[in-house]
Formats: C-alpha cells, structure tokens, sequence
C-alpha cells in the first residue's frame, strides 16, 4: 500500500479481527485512512503504548512500549527515561497516516497515548475523569454518574467534554492546556473524584483494589493522570464485540440515555462529517487552577 510516498508492506489483510461481524484486519486499517484527518491531531507528538491483537479480539492480546529492532526507519521513535525501570523505552510516535497503518498492521485495533506530548511531557494537556463501573452496574449506573459531575463540573465553570470509552464507562476531558504538573493535575482530579464521592456515596467509590471494592459501585478512577499512563485516544476502535469506537459527546446526548454500541466503526465518520470534531476544545486553552481549586475546596467544606 502507498500512503504519500511511502510504501508499506500489510499482511493477512482478510485476517477476521472481529467473529461476531466478520471485520477484518483490512477493515481496520481502512477505517482509521478514513478518519486519519480527525485522529492525528490528538495522536501528534505524543508516545504510543501498544496493545496487539494480532489473532483477533477473542484471543489473548499484548502490551508493547518499546519499539522493536524490526520498526522501519520512517517510523518516528523516541527515547523516553522509564522512572520504573530506570533504562529508555523507545516509544512510537504516530504523526501521519502511513504510521497509523504500520501500528495497525501490527495489530493495534485501538491507539493508546499519553496525556502529553514530547514538547511538553511532564505537563499534561487534559484532566481526566475516568468513570469506571464494577460488574454489577449498569450503564444508566454510569449515566447517572457523569450527570453529577457534570453538575460538579458547571457549579465550578469547567469546562468539560464527555466522551465513551468505547467499553462499559465514560470518559470527561478537561484541557489543561500543558500549563501544570502531572501532580497539580491529579490533585486537581483527586479532589473533583472526591466531591463526586460524597455526592454520590451509595454509587460511587475511590478504592482502586478490585478484591476491596463492591461490585455494585462505579470506581472514580483519578490516577489516568500520571505521567506514561495511557487511555485509548478518541476515535479509536475499541477490541470489544461490536467494534464500538471511543466517541465525543454532547453533554445533551448523555442525558438522552445512549447505549455505547450506538458509536461504533460504521458510523463515526459519518458523525463526524455531520457534528464535526466535539473534541476539539480539549487541546485548548486552560482553566485557573488556582481559582478553580479554591472554588472546590469551599464546596467541600
């Protein structure tokens, strides 16, 4: 296949990615050419956490950070220093639609990033509010969450963009504008998950241990907002029965009740040619920390 001048090798393109419709690796790679001028704006600059479905999503899939020593030269890689493991992962970088079909081709259905980019990366461009239910909850479980922190949200003036997960929760995204910390971030998400919890005590929980936590009680996952934590970028194809793609939303169309299958792979480009890009906004410019956080505190007390 030629993308611009670049010729890339793709294998096993009728591979079936997806039993219960039939989707191929080739649909794949077909969707995201398609919605490649929508996606990589959100992609630009940031490194890339693999996870390989290379048989399909019914079987076992893998995590990848580093870049392999078979990574073409016209992919853009970089170094970044593991605080973990203290030795330097080589990161993928997607900035073009032939680097999209490589990652896809490699069997990377969906496309996890980080919160910032290489010009910026220990300052995050977006807070998120990662609404997480337990197996015994239910969707409107998840609905009647975001409208609470919506309400949180609007008493505060934040601006605030929902979108799917393209799983079983939903996503709020506040852009950060890179002006703060990975830690100023997180505090600043701690503290919103907290009020959220005392909102909503019965639904809602911050006890991250699976074995702790009930299985009836949506998880207020604040700590996506860490340095090298990644989330499925939107637009992307979710490795889930029905190809559901992680989806920008109105505030409007929370409200109506949607199903998150509604917002799948054959759909989203129509979508967006019809609404254009919701999510625009989240690469924006910033809120006033220091006044929101006042704000949040004297709502607390």
């Amino acid at each position: 296949m030629k993308i611009g001048k670049q010729e890339i090798k793709l294998t096993h393109l009728d591979k079936i990615y997806f039993p219960d419709n039939g989707l191929t690796k080739g649909d794949i790679i077909d969707y995201y050419q398609k919605i490649s001028s929508y996606i990589l704006p959100y992609l630009h600059n940031r490194p890339q956490s693999l996870n390989r479905f290379p048989n399909g999503i019914l079987r076992s899939g893998f995590y990848q950070k580093d870049a392999d020593e078979n990574t073409p030269d016209w992919v853009k890689t970089h170094g970044i220093l593991s605080e973990s493991t203290e030795r330097i992962v080589h990161y993928i970088i997607c900035n073009n639609k032939q680097t999209i079909a490589y990652l896809n081709n490699l069997g990377c259905i969906e496309l996890n990033i980080w919160n910032s980019r290489l010009s910026s990366q220990e300052h995050p461009d977006y807070l998120v509010l990662d609404i997480d239910p337990s197996s015994g909850n239910s969707f409107n479980d998840v609905i009647e969450v975001m409208l609470a922190a919506e309400e949180i949200l609007n008493s505060l003036n934040i601006e605030s963009y929902p979108k799917t997960s393209g799983s079983t929760g939903m996503h709020i995204y506040i852009p950060m504008g890179a002006r703060y910390t990975y830690e100023e971030v997180r505090d600043l998400a701690h503290l919103l998950m907290q009020t959220l919890n005392q909102t909503l005590p019965d639904l809602t929980t911050l006890e991250r241990s699976l074995e702790k936590r009930s299985k009836n009680k949506i998880y207020l996952d604040y700590l996506q907002n860490a340095k090298g934590q990644t989330l499925c970028s939107v637009y992307s194809v979710r490795p889930k029965i029905g190809a559901p793609v992680s989806t920008p939303l109105q505030w409007e169309e929370v409200k109506r009740r949607i199903d998150p299958l509604d917002f799948n792979i054959w759909n989203t480009l129509d979508r967006l040619q019809e609404k254009g890009d919701l999510f625009l906004p989240v690469l924006g410019t910033s809120l006033n920390y220091d006044e929101v956080f006042k704000n949040l505190k004297n709502i607390r007390i």
